[in-house]
Formats: structure tokens, sequence, C-alpha cells
């Protein structure tokens, strides 16, 4: 079971006019067809293995030979070290049934496929039984560095490494936790300290700034226009307070200090936030 709770998602078949892939039938029965594989397994319990096409590898090598030079220079040393621990090739995009087993003998963590966008609260409370719902389409082989939703790049690429951390993983346990016992006014209000920091997140590291943020490290423009914005100590306070808009790149963004301080921060807002959000009185 990946979650008590019905999952309601969004069709990504169903494209916006303005989708590189929009126009191309072949690209969205394939996505169909992904879809319909990660309905199968909520109903039957079996990980899909998606036997991914020869373009789209290409569209995988594509970006993470561009990526790797940027997140030598950038990247933040849990999300380098995260992925010498899992050899996640450039050649090839990897199966979750492979992705997990490595996983398994390092935090624990899993990925589990899910067919379209979830609702914040579903997809923050997986967290709790240390698994992250994702989707496991890729982005259209017209324009590889662009895709107006999460795909299996952002997915991987972007948040995997990151989970073979123990001491992440158990701030996300400690984050879903929290958000099952919120209103959707509190959820609304992690919701965005998580796009601050797990998704967009930067982090200080021996006197330097490096990308912390999936959202970041999974995107080339993402990477350079991170260090073309203002940037602003992490303050909870600030980040729950600060809307943000997924389909453009972001005006500022946040540095945490450490993964220690980023913890400790936002455990006591966490207790706030359960005394002033508690779902159930």
């Amino acid at each position: 079971m990946i979650t008590q709770t019905p999952i309601s998602t969004e069709n990504i078949s169903i494209l916006d006019l303005e989708h590189p892939g929009a126009n191309d039938a072949a690209y969205i029965a394939r996505r169909n067809e992904i879809a319909k594989a990660a309905i199968r397994f909520r109903q039957t319990g079996k990980l899909p293995r998606v036997n991914y096409t020869d373009l789209e590898h290409k569209t995988w090598q594509q970006i993470c030979q561009k990526l790797a030079p940027i997140h030598k220079e950038k990247a933040c040393k849990i999300y380098l070290e995260g992925r010498k621990k899992l050899d996640i090739s450039e050649d090839y995009i990897p199966e979750f049934t492979d992705l997990n087993a490595h996983l398994a003998e390092l935090t624990g963590f899993r990925l589990l496929p899910i067919e379209g966008l979830v609702d914040s609260r579903n997809f923050l409370v997986n967290f709790t039984e240390r698994t992250m719902l994702c989707t496991q389409y890729i982005r259209h082989h017209s324009k590889p560095e662009y895709t107006p939703e999460p795909d299996i790049i952002h997915e991987v690429i972007g948040h995997v490494p990151a989970f073979t951390d123990e001491a992440f993983v158990q701030f996300l346990e400690r984050f879903g936790e929290v958000i099952s016992l919120c209103t959707d006014e509190g959820v609304e209000k992690l919701d965005r300290i998580y796009w601050w920091t797990v998704e967009y997140g930067l982090i200080k590291e021996d006197g330097e700034t490096k990308v912390f943020g999936a959202g970041l490290l999974g995107s080339i423009g993402e990477m350079t226009h991170a260090f073309e914005v203002p940037h602003h100590p992490f303050d909870p306070q600030v980040c729950m307070n600060t809307p943000f808009d997924y389909t453009h790149m972001q005006p500022q963004l946040f540095v945490i200090e450490s993964l220690e301080d980023l913890q400790e921060k936002m455990e006591a807002t966490f207790l706030d936030i359960i005394n002033k959000y508690k779902r159930f009185k």
C-alpha cells in the first residue's frame, strides 16, 4: 500500500497546447501506457518495469551529459555522494525496481509509481513511510532541456541521490508526519517550506553556496539561474509566507546554513504549526 488515503491525480495525458508533446500522438500514447502501468501497480502491488525506448534513453543522455559538469561545480555534497553510492548511469534511465534495491540497503527509502500529479498532502504524507510517489514518463524529445511538469529526470536526477542520506530521510519522515496532523492551511504553509528547501533550496558548504534542491539539480536552466537571483538566509517563517509559481523560474532563493540547522529550525516550526493548525483537536 502506498497510502491509506485515496489518491486523486491529474491526467498527464491531457496536455496543454503549449506542451512540446501536445501534437505528438505517439508521445501521448506512450504516456498513457506508462500511466496505466502505475494504476495497475496500485491494484496489484507489483512494481512495473517501463522498459524505456532508445529515444527515451537518448533524451536522458542529453540532459545527464549537460548537467554533469554543472553538478560537479555547484551541487552539494549530499547530492554528489548519493550519485556515487547509487552509481546512476548517464547512459540509460534506471528502473524503480533497481533503484529501490540500492536504496533499501542504504536508508530503506523507496520510489513508487504514480500516473499523474498528486496534491501536496497525499504527496508529502508518504514520506512517513520513506516513500516518494514518482512519475515515470520522460519529457518530449524535441525539447530535452524543458518540462512543464515533473518527469523521470526530475524525480531521479533531482531527488533520488539525497535519499541515500539517513539524516535527510529522517527529516522527510518528520515532514510527512507533521503534514498528516495538519489542516489544509497548515499543509499549505509546509508545502511552501518544502518548495523553498527540498525543491529549490541552496546550502552553505565550506563557505560556498551549493545547490541543494531537486528542482534546481534536475534542470540545466535552473542550475544557472540559481546564481543570478537574490539569495536570502533560510527562515521558516519567511518561507511559509512566500508563495511560489512553478511555471516560472524563481525570483529569489533561500540558503540553508547546514542540514543540521535546517532540522533544528524546522523542528521548532513543526511544533508551532502542529499547535496552530492541528487537524483533529
